[in-house]
């Protein structure tokens, strides 16, 4: 990912030096195993452990390039860093790997990856959550209009707004929960994973070791429908991102400013128009939210693989897995911090809902009606001639509100008195479950 969307906590999950601490302490761990079950020598586990923790601790930029270096003669990235640590510890190095393949090592080192990726990511979400509760808690019951297709349909709060996307974004964060904990397995089983050549307690020690699960099959690799469902979780989590975003970005619109992304002073919103005031932030939230989804299909496609193992899946996973945890860690700092700031107008959501004329109301005259007397087919009809007569002659001169045009039609007014009708109309009665919905999302708090 390149460094414009990249926080330094998720970065250094994936740079090359942290890869291969993590390989060595694996391999490490299964010395010390094997130096338990008396596969190895002792003092062949203590010299592993003692000269190359430090050695693996030092890892920088021009030790990566002396393991590049040997790899462009091994051709083997796995070989090159067990040479590389050989010539630090010495003979006792050849006790390193001991019927272990390749895959033990990359496979387990992922798994780590992965999940420590997801707990930063379950950070950032927490993090959301709790911007996104202390604005709902906000505007509970600041009054706003509901709109299906993009048209007005009927009041609600913002505050509602925000609990939805809460609620979504705390499925999200229990997705990424199960994800991770599927992810979070190790596989030390040695070539097409029989163990021929590894003693499975040893897999057994070094899972327990790094806290993961052991893979019960692991056919050399872990299976790749693991990994398949963790990036499905993160592309999840990136739609919802990209669905508050969207709404974020209608609502800024010049014909409605109802809400806008904080403009800081010294902002330039174009370099042409001095004016603007534009949704930068979720514009380039969607875009990001695009880049994490466009994952899912390579992790899919990884799921088939030759026999008990190819490889694939490598030279994808090398690429999809930083990008797409490091986009989506860039992505929820940058919405939590955008809707801890978001600038509201309740003023202008007020105006917005009456500027049609209270045809927002249409729905509850339509039950007033019916409860009235009048046949449901009947009171749409009356109901609906009421609206359109409002809709088409807004901003008119002799332009009636929806309730004048109610209040003339003889067909209402003698089923509905005007107090029957205004009762009808009280948007009270809109906000009177806001609560039970809060409960439902928030809790008894």
């Amino acid at each position: 990912m390149v460094p414009r969307y990249s926080r330094p906590q998720m970065d250094a999950i994936w740079s090359p030096a942290a890869r291969y601490r993590i390989w060595f302490e694996i391999e490490a761990l299964a010395a010390e195993a094997m130096a338990g079950l008396g596969t190895i020598p002792a003092e062949a586990a203590r010299a592993i452990r003692d000269k190359g923790a430090p050695r693996a601790a030092s890892i920088g930029d021009a030790e990566v390039a002396r393991i590049d270096e040997i790899e462009r003669v091994t051709r083997h990235d796995v070989i090159a860093f067990l040479t590389f640590m050989a010539e630090g510890i010495g003979p006792e190095a050849r006790f390193m790997h001991q019927g272990m393949t390749s895959s033990d090592v990359l496979d387990t080192c992922f798994s780590v990856q992965l999940t420590r990726a997801a707990d930063l990511l379950i950070a950032d979400l927490d993090a959301l959550l709790a911007a996104l509760k202390a604005r709902a808690m906000e505007h509970r019951i600041t009054p706003t209009i509901g709109r299906s297709h993009g048209i007005h349909a009927e009041p609600s709060t913002f505050g509602l707004k925000l609990a939805g996307h809460y609620a979504e974004f705390a499925r999200g964060r229990a997705r990424l929960v199960a994800a991770r904990a599927e992810v979070a397995t190790c596989a030390i089983s040695g070539p097409v994973g029989t163990f021929a050549s590894v003693d499975p307690r040893v897999e057994d020690f070094v899972a327990g070791k790094l806290g993961l699960a052991v893979e019960p099959v692991s056919t050399q690799v872990i299976p790749r429908d693991r990994h398949a469902a963790f990036f499905c979780a993160l592309a999840v989590v990136a739609s919802g991102i990209e669905r508050l975003a969207t709404e974020v970005r209608h609502l800024q619109r010049s014909e409605v400013r109802e809400a806008e992304e904080y403009f800081h002073p010294g902002q330039k919103g174009s370099s042409a128009m001095p004016h603007k005031r534009n949704p930068v932030l979720s514009e380039n939230l969607t875009g990001l939210a695009r880049l994490v989804r466009g994952y899912v299909v390579p992790a899919l496609e990884n799921v088939a693989l030759w026999h008990e193992r190819d490889i694939s899946h490598s030279s994808v996973e090398r690429v999809i897995a930083p990008d797409a945890t490091i986009a989506l860690d860039f992505a929820l700092t940058r919405l939590t911090g955008m809707m801890e700031k978001l600038t509201i107008y309740p003023q202008r959501m007020a105006a917005n809902l009456e500027s049609l004329g209270g045809v927002v109301h249409s729905q509850k005259v339509l039950l007033a009606l019916t409860q009235a007397g009048m046949s449901r087919e009947d009171s749409y009809a009356a109901v609906q001639r009421a609206a359109m007569a409002t809709w088409e002659a807004l901003g008119t001169p002799g332009g009636r509100d929806f309730r004048a045009n109610l209040e003339a039609d003889p067909t209402v007014s003698a089923l509905l008195t005007p107090s029957a009708l205004e009762a009808a109309m009280d948007p009270k009665r809109d906000f009177a479950h806001v609560d039970t919905v809060f409960r439902r999302v928030f809790g008894a708090d």
